[in-house]
Formats: structure tokens, sequence, C-alpha cells
């Protein structure tokens, strides 16, 4: 089975029993293959609304809405934090926060390399917990996990979503679970309090009105077919399934893959209720470390301003 970012797991104690609370390296053992993670019974899905979508909600509710994605640990946790703090000052109304893992086949080259950077660093699925709770002791914005189905089994589903929800997280990103198995997760993450943020792509036609209606927290609309990657156009027309959406849903639809300029970003949000930003803003933690902070900052106010 491929690496993943929470280290070798411990032995497992009795079924559905986490290691020691907090644990980062040492999660709990997954059920039995077909009911992986059932470390307890989670909430029924009609849970209230929770701080946790009040903050979702509230990145979409004045203007359109500028979401920014870094990988966790690069180049190191510290500077992840550093990131962030650059990324609320230049107007940044929500964070995905990639949780580094070896085989991410959403990902193009530039989030690829993020990946094996951290994981070289030894970042762990716990330590990305624990950065969360740091970011959330000193920022209200909505810090939402992008990651893949393997970390999460391993770290156990209830363990995981617990911690996410002491930690703060409001949302989480799952590229590689399909829409028709996500009950296998989200009784899970409602039960915490948190939003399975479900996927659109360009060939989804058949399904747009199920996954929109079951949307929660944004809708995330994937731009291009293939992974993600700055594009210098983004040439689908995403009309004809922006409006199958808003035919069912009144779910906030974001699109994401491959936007980098102003330009691009005024053209989307006048389809759209926000963009999100990755690949661009990853090769420049890459290319410069030490000075992306400042840059990311300067770099992101004319697309900010493009968004209003």
């Amino acid at each position: 089975m491929s690496s993943v970012a929470n280290g070798t797991p411990g032995t497992p104690g009795a079924p559905g029993t986490p290691d020691a609370p907090g644990a980062t390296d040492t999660p709990g053992t997954p059920g039995t293959p077909g009911t992986p993670g059932a470390t307890g019974t989670p909430g029924a899905p009609g849970a209230p609304v929770t701080p946790a979508s009040s903050r979702i909600a509230g990145a979409f509710a004045e203007h359109k809405a500028l979401i920014a994605f870094l990988t966790a640990g690069d180049p190191s946790l510290a500077r992840t934090e550093e990131y962030v703090a650059a990324l609320e000052k230049a107007g940044v109304d929500l964070i995905e926060i990639g949780i580094p893992f070896s085989d991410p086949i959403a990902e193009g080259p530039i989030i690829q390399q993020a990946s094996l950077r951290a994981l070289a660093s030894g970042t762990t699925i716990g330590d990305c917990i624990a950065l969360a709770r740091r970011l959330r002791a000193r920022t209200q914005l909505p810090l939402v996990f992008m990651t893949y189905l393997n970390p999460v089994f391993h770290y156990g589903y209830e363990a995981f979503f617990a911690d996410c929800e002491q930690a703060g997280v409001d949302g989480i990103i799952v590229p590689d679970l399909p829409f028709e198995e996500k009950g296998e997760m989200e009784p899970f993450v409602r039960a915490h309090g948190l939003e399975l943020i479900s996927m659109l792509a360009p060939t989804s036609e058949a399904r747009v009105a199920r996954i929109a209606r079951e949307a929660r927290g944004f809708l995330y609309l994937v731009s291009s077919l293939g992974v993600t990657g700055v594009r210098e156009s983004i040439t689908t027309d995403l009309r004809p399934i922006i409006a199958a959406v808003r035919a069912v849903s009144d779910v906030p639809i974001a699109v994401g893959f491959g936007v980098h300029t102003p330009k691009q970003a005024r053209e989307l949000a006048a389809l759209c209720d926000g963009v999100i930003i990755g690949s661009a803003i990853v090769q420049r933690i890459g290319a410069s470390p030490a000075t992306a902070a400042a840059d990311l900052s300067a770099w992101l106010s004319p697309i900010r301003a493009a968004l209003e």
C-alpha cells in the first residue's frame, strides 16, 4: 500500500479505539474492510448548523470568495503558518490545506512535488491537524483539508474527524472518494460538524443534479479536464453545468484548476461564487520559500480586487 502522511500506524488496541488523544504518528487501526475506520457510531446526518458551516458560508456572504490552496509542511510547518498569515492579509476568504500524500492522483507536477517535499521533511497527518489547531487559535478563516481516502482510512474515520473537530477544521475535500460511495465517510464528517465538499467535473453532466442537491459547504467545480496546474486559458464552457446546479441548489460554486490571473478570476466570478487558486501559489512557494509570504501577498492583491 502506498506510503501516507501519517507515518507507520502503531500496534492497534481494541477495535475502534484510537491511540492516545492527540497522537500524530500512531493513529488507531481502522475496522475490517467494508467498515473502514468504524471507531464509533456517528450522529444522525441531520445535525444542526455548526460554527464550521457558518464559517464556510461566511466566506461567500459578502463578495466573490477567493480560496487559496497550499500544501502543509512545504517546505516546513512553520513556513506554512507564515504563508497562511500572508494569504489572509491578501484578502483570501478560505484556506485549503493539502495533507501531503505520496500518490495525489488529482494533482499535477507542481503540487505533487510539494507533497514530496513535505513528506521528505517529515510532515505527518497528525502534524497537519496540529497545524490547523494553531491556525484556528489566531484566525477565523474557514480551514478545509484536501486529502485522499487512504490517509484518512489509515488514521480511522472516527479518530480523524474527532481530531479535526477539536482542531477547528471546517471541511474536507477528498478527490478520490466517488460521490456514490461518500456514505462510507460522510456520517463521520457530519457527526463532528464538518462539511464534505463535493467536486464536480465537466464530465459529470449526468450526475450534476444529484451531486448539487446533496452538496454541502460549497461545490468545487473543476474548470478543465486533467490534473491541477497553471493554465494560460480556461476554454471549457462552464455555463451549462453552472445553470444545471443553480436549477436545483443554491449552494455556492467555486471554480478551480488553472486559475492564476486577475482576468481569469474576473471572468469566472461573473459565472460563479468564487475561485480557487492552488498550483500558482504552490509554485511561488517552491521557487522562493524565504520570500514567498511577501510575494504571495503582493501577487494576490490584484486577483482579490478583480473579484470585488
